[in-house]
């Protein structure tokens, strides 16, 4: 076993590499603010998309970026529901006679008398 053993070292011990001859890439630091008053300082890359929002590192909560402005809100689609995407295929008319024929269906597989659907 001594044979395997690594002299001069122990096991967790410090790295020997060093920084030198290491460039980093260039750096900026962007100041955020919390609500509760909390300042975030954070460095990003130069090349970086930089967030508007941060979270606040003390409390959790949304930060906002002192010197940026606020972003313009994007536009929100309503959503479309099953019913609206249904109504681009076929038309209500179309639906209607469809349902009938699967009634129809249905009723026939129980084995009840056929029955009409009054439309309104």
């Amino acid at each position: 076993m001594a044979e395997r053993v690594l002299r001069g070292s122990r096991l967790g011990a410090v790295s020997y590499e060093t920084d030198l001859g290491v460039e980093l890439a260039p750096r900026s630091t962007t100041t955020y603010d919390c609500p509760q008053g909390h300042i975030t300082v954070v460095p990003f890359s130069d090349e970086a998309e930089i967030p508007y929002i941060w979270e606040c590192r003390t409390c959790g909560e949304a930060a906002r970026r002192r010197d940026g402005d606020q972003p313009a809100a994007k536009a929100v689609k309503p959503a479309r529901t099953h019913w609206d995407m249904l109504l681009e295929r076929r038309s209500e008319a179309d639906l209607e006679e469809v349902l009938n024929e699967r009634l129809a269906l249905l009723r026939a597989s129980r084995g009840e008398k056929s029955r009409t659907r009054k439309s309104a």
